[in-house]
């Protein structure tokens, strides 16, 4: 069953002459993983930052899990990870848990339970996390904001950039971590791994230039902005094909992937995007062959979040006059 987990009705926020986000509309139930994305300066952090509190809106309401922001309970309610956590460096990890329970009124032996078992679930294990913050690495920081967050066992988890510091395979076990956490509350996380997001977050909302462009389902957004597209397996001279493809007239992006697989040894992937399916099914396949690429398959393909993305965030600012401020 789901609930309301955040209401935004016309938010807004001005840095002088500067609106930071303009007029936000936003819905968010949980339980479940939605992302929210933008390039740098499009206004999610400033958004997440009203959300909890650290900001003040120039315009606009916030409703968080029903409740008015500024209820003494719904501090409660909520775990936040900015996207720069500060830490207290002489402390151990395990001391800095142990804190952030403590503001949150819980007795001492529950705090040192619970801030062992989070970090254990959050990858520091027992050595990591009684070393002293100052020597921790950019993943290990991170990690530890995470666990800070979940302290209080929250409903709704606010998260900038949960996973911007953390090498691919710590990145695969916070996803997995964070898949986990949807399941019984409300999860609403920036990142500028796109991929990451496709792969955990079932919704997303996109800002450009602090205002909501998109907010809807992974899928139905990748199958709305669908352009038609190719993954070609080839052997030849792969660099060379894709700039020949890139300039053909209809072909919007063309790129080298990384072997599957399976895949034939010396063989190469590229992944072409197209405006319109002609280009596609005939005028690539024929580029190819007339630059005497050894064709082994070729097949459409969807879309990646990362793509969608591109496309509409780029064709907003192609509409953008210069003189906008």
């Amino acid at each position: 069953m789901s609930w309301p987990a955040i209401s935004c009705r016309g938010l807004s926020r001005r840095f002088g002459e500067v609106v930071a986000v303009d007029r936000l509309d936003l819905e968010i139930e949980g339980p479940g993983l939605h992302g929210f994305l933008g390039a740098n300066g499009a206004g999610k952090t400033t958004t997440l930052r009203m959300l909890v509190g650290l900001l003040r809106p120039s315009a606009g309401t916030i409703r968080l899990l029903g409740q008015d922001p500024d209820a003494p309970e719904l501090r409660r309610l909520l775990g936040y990870l900015p996207q720069e956590p500060a830490f207290y460096p002489w402390m151990r990890g395990d001391e800095y848990v142990e804190h952030v329970a403590a503001i949150y009124g819980i007795e001492r032996r529950e705090a040192r339970r619970r801030a062992g078992d989070l970090l254990e679930r959050c990858g520091l294990g027992a050595k990591a996390r009684r070393r002293r913050i100052g020597g921790y690495s950019g993943g290990m920081r991170q990690r530890l904001g995470i666990a800070q967050a979940l302290v209080g066992d929250p409903r709704l988890l606010l998260l900038d950039e949960p996973v911007s510091a953390l090498d691919p395979l710590g990145r695969a076990e916070v996803l997995e971590l964070l898949r986990e956490l949807g399941r019984d509350r409300a999860v609403f996380m920036s990142s500028h791994i796109l991929a990451d997001v496709e792969r955990i977050c079932p919704r997303v909302t996109i800002l450009a230039d602090g205002r909501l462009i998109a907010d809807e389902a992974t899928a139905e957004l990748k199958a709305r902005a669908h352009r038609p597209g190719l993954e070609a397996l080839i052997r030849g001279d792969g660099e060379a094909l894709r700039r020949r493809l890139e300039a053909l007239p209809g072909v919007r992006l063309a790129e080298l992937a990384a072997a599957a697989e399976g895949d034939p040894a010396g063989s190469q992937r590229l992944r072409i995007s197209c405006d319109a399916p002609e280009v596609a099914e005939v005028e690539v396949p024929r580029a190819l062959l007339d630059a005497g690429a050894r064709l082994l398959a070729l097949a459409p393909r969807e879309p990646s979040l990362e793509e969608v993305f591109i496309h509409l965030v780029g064709a907003r600012r192609e509409d953008v006059p210069e003189d906008r401020t």
